[in-house]
């Protein structure tokens, strides 16, 4: 088993990590201010949103990337705008792949968030208000300092989540090594060509990785509640 290690090909990791990351990035300045309007808002198409958000976690997969990858492509009005006047291709590569991915974790950066944001007690934001502060500045440095936990959860579940994804980044990206092969795509492949000692490896790797985040956010969640209660 050790000596398999040695020939591993890590670039599937490296891959799923920065892809990882710069969805995380690109969905927490886009959630940011989405869950703190579905958080503070009465509207009547504050469902409607709510629903939309959520929408990727019960969609099939295949479902999902089929319609992104549609919705991508040379064939549609998006794809083919961004390629005539950019000349950029938004499937089978690494952009595509972040489009893709920032849809369908979307879910797991808002809904945290926006239950750390309702669970702010109301009158320290209206005092906030009062002593004039706007809201973007109630939001950056009132809302958010006291919503840690919800906000490790958000930033760390969609990451783990993004690391892990396999239908929709296999129907938007496809299998190019070092540009759309991430390695869940990977391990499908190697499945498909029945090398399972590979496969295993892999595998064990991506479950210790997952492993490991979830128990960092419920080790740094329990701590902040057992701070919370001692006050």
């Amino acid at each position: 088993m050790f000596e398999l290690f040695k020939t591993i090909d890590f670039d599937p990791f490296i891959l799923s990590f920065k892809l990882a990351s710069v969805v995380t990035l690109i969905l927490f300045l886009v959630s940011l201010p989405l869950s703190w309007y579905l958080s503070q808002s009465k509207s009547k198409i504050k469902p409607v949103l709510e629903a939309i958000t959520a929408l990727p976690i019960v969609l099939p997969p295949s479902v999902l990337g089929f319609y992104i990858l549609y919705a991508l492509s040379q064939n549609s009005p998006i794809g083919a705008f961004f390629d005539e006047y950019f000349g950029i291709k938004l499937v089978f590569n690494f952009t595509g792949l972040v489009i893709a991915s920032c849809i369908y974790s979307l879910p797991f950066m808002v809904q945290p968030l926006q239950s750390g944001f309702e669970s702010i007690n109301k009158n320290m934001l209206e005092a906030s208000y009062i002593s004039g502060k706007n809201k973007l500045v109630t939001l950056l440095r009132v809302a958010l300092p006291n919503i840690k936990p919800s906000l490790l959860t958000a930033l760390i579940v969609t990451f783990a989540h993004t690391v892990g994804e396999f239908g929709v980044v296999l129907m938007v990206g496809g299998s190019i090594p070092n540009e759309t092969k991430v390695a869940s795509v990977a391990i499908y492949e190697m499945v498909e060509i029945m090398d399972y000692k590979s496969a295993h490896v892999y595998s064990a790797i991506m479950i210790t990785i997952s492993f490991l985040v979830l128990l960092g956010v419920y080790i740094f969640n329990g701590k902040q509640n057992t701070k919370f209660n001692r006050l």
